[in-house]
């Protein structure tokens, strides 16, 4: 056995060992931190706009995304160290290693900053009692500020490691191009729009977390496929980061993630397709953050211009499908499939276009 397939094996074990313990980590922290954050009384506020068979989730914890974040990030600096350290230096392709390294810990503390602006917006709403949070405005301003520091971190990553211009990305079937001064304002407006699509699509009970739970599934085939090793275990802690959340997300939840979570969710979706140098593949295997995204702004603009008149019963589209008499359950299991379905694309898309 030669030493590429040992470390392949070794970081297959890494990858699950990843896995697990962030699920480990994730489960264990649900336990304990749920009942706390029912003592300091951290409950939902259910908004009237939305369906009224919500209201019984009033008082349900919110900020439960504070157990995968710390399950997912303690987990993926563990077994990261370990990787790099017994396993990388085998790798012949060891000129890599810095540059990912340098793009897997930027990617994460932009994930880890959105997860803070969740954090200071459920808490304005939960303990300050200003049900709306942080304005929009706020928000957004907040937002960009964090997209600028890590594109600036990946520019300085590709200009001392890449040996290639920042201003270049991966397109499938047609290669490296450069984008040259758009590729900034592209990369942030993405960036800032994904956060804010899978922030919209945490509006019933297990669906962000199982949605994401099936991207990361895909990006980790993606990933094995182009030989990023260190980047799988990412993806593997947040797989099992989600499925140790969806336990107590599942319908009926016995707490929500929060914009706490969602964010942080969003962010780290968006570092593992720029690590890969894929951003475009987040519209395609992210296709239900997309569909949610749009659906609100259909709904907006069509409200506007028809006088009053509504595209769909309500948005965002899971709303929608509630409203068509669906249950959660349902709309989980469609929607997941949905992502299967268009993340087995993008793996063809890989496959045969990079």
């Amino acid at each position: 056995m030669g030493i590429r397939e040992v470390e392949n094996i070794m970081t297959s074990i890494l990858v699950s060992l990843s896995s697990i313990m962030s699920f480990v980590v994730t489960w264990a922290l649900g336990k304990k931190l749920i009942p706390y954050l029912h003592k300091l009384k951290y409950g939902q506020t259910i908004l009237e706009i939305g369906p009224s068979w919500h209201n019984k989730k009033q008082g349900t914890p919110t900020m439960g995304g504070i157990m995968f974040i710390i399950g997912i990030t303690v987990s993926s600096f563990i077994t990261l160290m370990i990787y790099y350290l017994m396993v990388a230096p085998s790798n012949i392709r060891l000129q890599e290693t810095p540059a990912m390294v340098l793009k897997i810990c930027s990617g994460l503390f932009m994930s880890l900053a959105y997860g803070l602006i969740g954090f200071w917006d459920d808490y304005i709403k939960v303990v300050k009692k200003r049900n709306l949070g942080l304005t929009a405005v706020q928000k957004l301003v907040l937002q960009f500020l964090i997209v600028a520091a890590y594109l600036f971190s990946l520019y300085f990553i590709k200009c001392a490691y890449g040996g290639i211009s920042a201003t270049t990305t991966i397109i499938p079937f047609v290669g490296r191009i450069d984008l040259g001064i758009f590729y900034w304002p592209l990369a942030a407006v993405l960036i800032v729009g994904m956060v804010n699509s899978v922030n919209l699509t945490d509006g019933i009970d297990g669906l962000s977390s199982s949605v994401t739970f099936f991207v990361g599934t895909f990006f980790l085939i993606i990933a094995g496929f182009l030989s990023m090793m260190g980047l799988s275990i990412v993806i593997g802690a947040l797989m099992g980061g989600c499925l140790g959340f969806l336990i107590f997300n599942i319908h009926p939840a016995k707490v929500f993630m929060g914009d706490t979570g969602s964010l942080f969710l969003g962010g780290i979706i968006c570092a593992i397709a720029f690590s890969m140098d894929l951003p475009i593949l987040l519209p395609i295997i992210g296709i239900i953050y997309i569909a949610e995204m749009f659906s609100v702004i259909l709904q907006v603009v069509y409200f506007k211009i028809t006088n009053g008149k509504r595209l769909f019963k309500m948005s965002p589209l899971h709303h929608h499908c509630e409203m068509c008499g669906w249950s959660e359950v349902k709309i989980c299991v469609v929607f997941s499939f949905i992502t299967a379905i268009f993340g087995a694309i993008s793996i063809l898309i890989v496959v045969f276009g990079v």
